[in-house]
């Protein structure tokens, strides 16, 4: 199988997963993941998962132009593009309308660091964005600046976008933001969310750096 059609099928499969576990609803949320010829894979717009194909993803360059494909792409392919332009060391981003995390979102309130997970495989709190209009250049700009050092970012009045090294891996992510977000969520309920200790989040949160810087010299020696 080649690199195309298996970053397809990852695609795929990644975003049927998403959507069985109601991470998002109806055609809203989207998927891409690069290859190392930085072709872009992205989930075509208003297609529902549950009928989508190999055949509908559309295959674009980093500019957003179609290479291939008979369908448009998602209407956030710019948050998508944005992303994978500017950030070497990823090359997979899942935009989910999680509800927990959404209600963050909502609120412009950041998931804060409660459990080891989220500095160990997020980097560290989530933050939100400003507003920015749906599908536009300004939104994804604005998350591709906040995932400098995250793998996680909240779009203020909207959702969540996470990235990292495969589609699959992002998704995980994106659970682990999910049940974060509950988690404090209920915890609020109970009374005041009590953060890590900051030694334990510097701890964490540099083996992400890490990892990341990892992720950046392997992709340096393979372009």
């Amino acid at each position: 199988m080649s690199e195309i059609e298996s970053t397809k099928k990852a695609v795929l499969e990644t975003v049927r997963a998403m959507d069985r576990a109601g991470l998002t609803e109806g055609t809203a949320g989207n998927v891409s993941a690069r290859t190392s010829k930085d072709e872009v894979v992205l989930t075509p717009t208003a297609l529902a998962y549950d009928r989508m194909t190999l055949a509908d993803l559309v295959v674009t360059d980093l500019e957003g132009r179609v290479v291939s494909g008979t369908r448009d792409p998602t209407t956030e392919w710019q948050l998508h593009l944005a992303c994978l332009r500017r950030h070497r060391d990823i090359a997979a981003v899942v935009h989910s309308h999680a509800i927990h995390a959404s209600m963050f979102a909502a609120n412009h309130e950041t998931i804060p660091s409660v459990i080891e997970e989220v500095d160990l495989y997020l980097g560290g709190e989530v933050r939100v964005t400003d507003y920015h209009p749906t599908g536009t250049e300004a939104l994804g700009e604005a998350i591709a600046e906040m995932l400098e050092d995250r793998a996680a970012v909240l779009l203020a009045n909207h959702g969540l976008v996470t990235v990292a090294q495969t589609a699959p891996e992002a998704l995980a992510l994106t659970r682990l933001v999910e049940r974060t977000a509950k988690i404090i969520w209920g915890a609020k309920i109970m009374g005041e969310p009590r953060r890590l200790p900051l030694e334990a989040r510097e701890r964490f949160t540099s083996m992400y750096r890490e990892r990341r810087k990892a992720a950046a010299a392997e992709s340096s020696r393979g372009s």
